[in-house]
């Protein structure tokens, strides 16, 4: 199973706001924190505050804050409103033509482990990724191993 790009942005969006505390973020912001798509974190920033994990507040000071508390935010809850679809198989969506579906076993097979993975999920809150503001600065550049000047070999001269 693999979460949408969506869920992702979601999970990345409220863990900022959390880290961010009541201070408000905007959304260019956050995009250049992840170096995400405008356009994509809009739709995200608006089903979460339709959801009501995120509160806008509008104006030229205007920006986004948790709407509750990180202890009440559960991972499950985030996944369910963001994944548009847990069809892992054919025929758990619609249009099902898959021709062994009345005597099929796998389907409970995999309903079982999805409903795992969401109960795991409910087990977790916002509050258990918390992070600190400073962990969302961009990565430091990598130094070299080799640090001060740099001198090309040179090739050992033969004597004769």
């Amino acid at each position: 199973m693999r979460l949408t790009a969506f869920s992702d942005y979601a999970l990345r969006l409220l863990m900022y706001a959390a880290a961010s505390g009541e201070r408000l973020v905007t959304i260019e912001e956050t995009c250049q924190v992840f170096k995400i798509s405008r356009g994509h974190l809009m739709k995200v920033a608006n089903l979460l505050t339709r959801e009501g994990f995120l509160k806008a507040v509008r104006g030229r000071s205007g920006g986004l804050t948790l709407a509750r508390r990180p202890a009440d935010i559960r991972l499950g809850d985030i996944v369910r409103a963001t994944e548009p679809d847990f069809a892992l198989v054919e025929c758990f969506a619609t249009g099902n033509q898959c021709i062994i579906t009345k005597c099929c076993r796998l389907p409970d097979v995999l309903n079982e482990a999805l409903n795992a993975f969401v109960e795991t999920l409910n087990r977790y809150t916002l509050q258990d990724l918390m992070l600190k503001p400073k962990d969302f600065a961009p990565p430091l550049p990598k130094s070299p191993a080799l640090r001060g000047p740099r001198f090309a070999r040179k090739a050992a001269r033969r004597r004769v």
